[in-house]
């Protein structure tokens, strides 16, 4: 009985061990990423500073999905408060917040590059959405984000748990999206607006932090496992095949699918609903040209 007894004791101590060494590990390994300095040397950008710039900003603010994470106005908010993963806040993006720390370069590379103005990446900013911006439309959203009313509002700091840190080091996690940006120097530029496939390659870089680079649909990094998986926006018979353009479009504009069934409450439909019709077009030409590719989860049937 006492054998027993010991051995059962070392195997705790041991699971114990192994637990924290791993733990460690992971520990280590956010920290050093989250340490990680990054050099952006983009060109300057240019700011018109008339209106019609900053409207196009808060056009943008809105249909690129900035609102659903920072708020009305670039206030800032909890955004996920997921236990024992990750507290994640998304700050205050008015003047009151920025000025002194973040001109207008900067801004842009927090946008663009997920990264802060210590050269260090920012958490869980889903810059890869935003890395193909237009050189335009960036200044747009800056000017936007600089004309906004100061609010002295401070939503909190976000938080990377030990569960958290443990998915980063399986790779599950998207802690530092600034380490698959490419930094190199360039202007970027768009196509021309319009109801093409080509503008609406452009306007959906913006889908890809939840249904994935392929937009085959994927378990968004970090969510809980109760939160589908976004789904395949290809026309395969796991996605879109089944799909008219007004289903589509219903959708954004309704958050309902074909079946007439609510769209899960995660998918900013309300935000990307605000796109223009020609906006809408063009996206559903861009993911209607895309090679049909088998997703994670079936569509409803249209």
């Amino acid at each position: 009985m006492r054998k027993w007894l010991r051995a059962a004791a070392w195997l705790v101590v041991s699971l114990l061990v192994l637990v924290a060494g791993v733990f460690a590990v992971a520990w280590a390994k956010t920290e050093a990423d989250l340490a990680r300095t990054y050099a952006v040397d983009d060109p300057p950008l240019r700011l018109r500073g008339d209106a019609a710039e900053r409207a196009r900003g808060e056009h943008l603010y809105t249909v690129a999905g900035c609102v659903e994470c920072h708020g009305q106005g670039g206030r800032g908010m909890v955004f996920i408060d997921g236990g024992p993963v990750a507290y994640v806040v998304a700050p205050n993006l008015t003047p009151a917040a920025l000025a002194g720390r973040y001109d207008a370069d900067a801004i842009a590379a927090a946008i663009r590059h997920g990264v802060g103005p210590d050269g260090r990446a920012l958490r869980v900013m889903p810059s890869t959405d935003f890395m193909n911006l237009s050189d335009e439309d960036t200044a747009a959203l800056v000017a936007y984000l600089q004309a906004l009313p100061p609010l002295q509002n401070n939503p909190g700091t976000t938080e990377i748990r030990p569960l958290g840190r443990l998915l980063t080091l399986m790779g599950k996690f998207h802690l530092t999206p600034a380490a698959d940006i490419d930094h190199s120097p360039r202007t970027r530029s768009a196509p021309p607006e319009g109801p093409t496939a080509e503008y609406g390659a452009y306007l959906a870089q913006v889908c890809t932090g939840c249904h994935g680079m392929a937009w085959t649909g994927q378990r968004v990094p970090g969510t809980p496992p109760e939160l589908p998986p976004a789904p395949n926006l290809t026309a395969h018979a796991t996605g879109l095949q089944d799909w008219s353009e007004a289903d589509f479009v219903r959708v954004l504009r309704e958050g309902k699918r074909p079946d007439g069934g609510d769209v899960h409450p995660f998918m900013p439909w309300r935000s990307y609903g605000r796109m223009s019709d020609v906006e809408v077009q063009a996206l559903w030409r861009h993911l209607q040209g895309l090679p049909a590719t088998a997703g994670q989860v079936r569509q409803p049937p249209a």
